[in-house]
Formats: C-alpha cells, sequence, structure tokens
C-alpha cells in the first residue's frame, strides 16, 4: 500500500574541491546538454524548497537558495548543517529532507525509488524510518550504501547534526558520522543511478565532458 510521499525540502551538496579533477568544478561539468548540477536540481524537482551548499553555483532558479559551509571546504557534514540552517529561516520545515550530492548525473532513477520506498507503508507496522537511502548491489548481504543519495527525516538529522557539533566532530565530519543514532533502511538500486565523478577515468566512463552552462540557456523552471 502507498500513502502519498511526505512533504520533502532538498540539500544538494556541492562544495567539494575536486581535487582529483584537477580543481575543475564538479557542477559545471556536462551531461547530456546539461550540467550535473542542473540534472541534480532536476532530481529533486518535487521538493517544496531546495538549498544548494558550495561555492558559485551559477546562475540558479529563483526559487533555489545557495549557501556555503564555514569554513569553507570543512566536509559534507558541515554543508549538511549549512544547508538545513538556511531551509530552517524559511519557517516550517518538512518532515523530509533530501541529501544529493551535485557528482551523480543519473540519481533521478534513484530518487524515483527512494520516492517509492519512503510512501510505502511500513511492513512491520513501525512507521517509516529517519533514512531511505540509495544502495548498489555489491554482493553483500546490504549492499554498498550512497549516504549522499537519501531522505532524511529533517528532525532527526537536525539532532545529529547538533550532537556532532557539541561533540566538536562537525567540522571534516562526514556523513556517515551522522547515521549512528538513525533508523536507516536501504533501498537496492542500479549501480549508474548513484555513480559518481571523483576522477576523469570516471567522468570519461559515463560520457562527461567538462564546461560551463552557456549564457543563453536560460533559467528552467521548477516547481
Amino acid at each position: 500500500m502507498q500513502d502519498p510521499l511526505p512533504h520533502f525540502d532538498a540539500l544538494i551538496l556541492a562544495g567539494g574541491r575536486s581535487s582529483r579533477l584537477g580543481g575543475v568544478p564538479k557542477q559545471h561539468l556536462l551531461f547530456r546538454g546539461a550540467t550535473l548540477l542542473e540534472r541534480s536540481l532536476d532530481a529533486a524537482s518535487g521538493a517544496r524548497r531546495t538549498v544548494v551548499v558550495g561555492p558559485d553555483p551559477g546562475r540558479l532558479p529563483e526559487t533555489v537558495l545557495s549557501c556555503r559551509e564555514q569554513p569553507e571546504f570543512s566536509g559534507p557534514a558541515a554543508a549538511i548543517a549549512a544547508g538545513l540552517e538556511v531551509l530552517s529561516r524559511g519557517g516550517g520545515e518538512a518532515e523530509y529532507t533530501l541529501v544529493l550530492a551535485c557528482d551523480m548525473p543519473l540519481v533521478a532513477d534513484a530518487v524515483v525509488r527512494l520516492s517509492s520506498a519512503l510512501s510505502a507503508e511500513p511492513a512491520d507496522g513501525t512507521g517509516k524510518p529517519d533514512v531511505v537511502m540509495a544502495a548498489t548491489d555489491d554482493g553483500t548481504a546490504h549492499g554498498r550504501a550512497q549516504p549522499l543519495a537519501g531522505f532524511y527525516r529533517t528532525a532527526g538529522l537536525k539532532n545529529a547534526v547538533q550532537d556532532l557539533a557539541a561533540r566538536g566532530a562537525l567540522i571534516n565530519g562526514s556523513v556517515r558520522s551522522l547515521l549512528a543514532s538513525l533508523d536507516v533502511q536501504l533501498v537496492t538500486v542500479p549501480a549508474a543511478a548513484t555513480a559518481d565523478v571523483d576522477t576523469w577515468d570516471d567522468a570519461a566512463a559515463l560520457g562527461i565532458a567538462a564546461g560551463h552552462q552557456d549564457d543563453d540557456q536560460g533559467q528552467r523552471s521548477r516547481s
């Protein structure tokens, strides 16, 4: 049985150094005529509000917010904290927050499967989990989890961020460090759906070219 998909906001991480790409910003790489950031925004198009965390996101739709983690390049946990703070300023947070890295060009397929899992009525009647996260089949019992492709219960994620900050571990903290107190449900997705771009070999394997969004492409509206 399917319930309506809970209201959600989206938080897209685009703040890494791209050191293995020679400093070329991942969010501006082109895949099938769109930047990786544009594809991430499309994957999150069902969100009430979206924030991009990272340097120079370029031209964004008017409805999309942006911010930067402090200090800069201080890791994904700090970036999530910064994004959550911006989303909370609008008043009335969504029940869930979709967290995505900007370097997975085919992640929309994963989001569809995660949305379906989040809408499904739990078989054991225990209620919806804190996190519904993508995982690919790597031959192990639970597969390879991808914490940067998942729906997080907003209240639980904020509590995890606050706990990490209280222990002085938020700066340079990993996303996995936020998961210790959260109930995680893994959802198997095709490996391609969470294939990310860390190196130029990764980019070549996916057919990705370097470049910036053309100025005449204009802004694309998203709900």
